[in-house]
């Protein structure tokens, strides 16, 4: 009986091996790493995404709200991509947080990221209590999406438009003065 037992408890775990997809949960933090792109997502809930928003080092942040349905998000997200490019080393982070539907990570947000080898910062938001987290992001926002944050210690702006990379980084250079 004891080796029938762990035969069965030995072809279990050599099953869930096979598994394409491993899912490790961590308080607020899934991270789902998917053996087929080795594209590796940081998802959070609100309260796992909030400290992105809310630091209070020397940085500055650049934070934009997209996702890979929305038109005007991929159109803008080059321009996130060059900013952090151009300013990579000069305590300037982007991070892009995503609001792609969680049954579209692997058939549409992997493949995305990894297309366009997004270099930046990304955080995924998977939070359906929409009505509770969007006012603490900015009390302006209506929900639509591209949205931007740009924030340091001392200031922050909430942008509820698309960017060219000019308007972007004149965003920017208002926060290095």
């Amino acid at each position: 009986m004891k080796h029938t037992l762990a035969l069965f408890v030995l072809l279990l775990v050599s099953c869930k091996t096979d598994k394409k997809t491993d899912t490790a949960q961590t308080n607020d933090i899934k991270t789902e790493t998917s053996t087929n792109n080795d594209v590796k997502l940081e998802i959070h809930d609100f309260n796992g995404l909030e400290p992105y928003l809310n630091r209070t080092d020397d940085k500055i942040y650049v934070v934009n709200f997209w996702a890979t349905w929305c038109a005007p998000c991929i159109k803008e997200l080059p321009h996130f991509e060059a900013l952090n490019a151009n300013y990579k080393g000069k305590n300037i982070e982007v991070i892009l947080v995503s609001l792609d539907f969680p049954h579209q990570f692997e058939t549409k947000l992997k493949p995305y990221i990894k297309e366009h080898d997004l270099k930046s910062k990304i955080v995924v938001l998977d939070d359906v209590d929409m009505n509770t987290w969007i006012p603490k992001v900015d009390e302006n926002w209506d929900g639509a999406i591209p949205v931007t944050i740009i924030y340091n210690k001392d200031k922050r702006e909430f942008y509820d438009q698309t960017f060219t990379y000019e308007s972007l980084e004149n965003e920017l250079k208002q926060f290095l003065k």
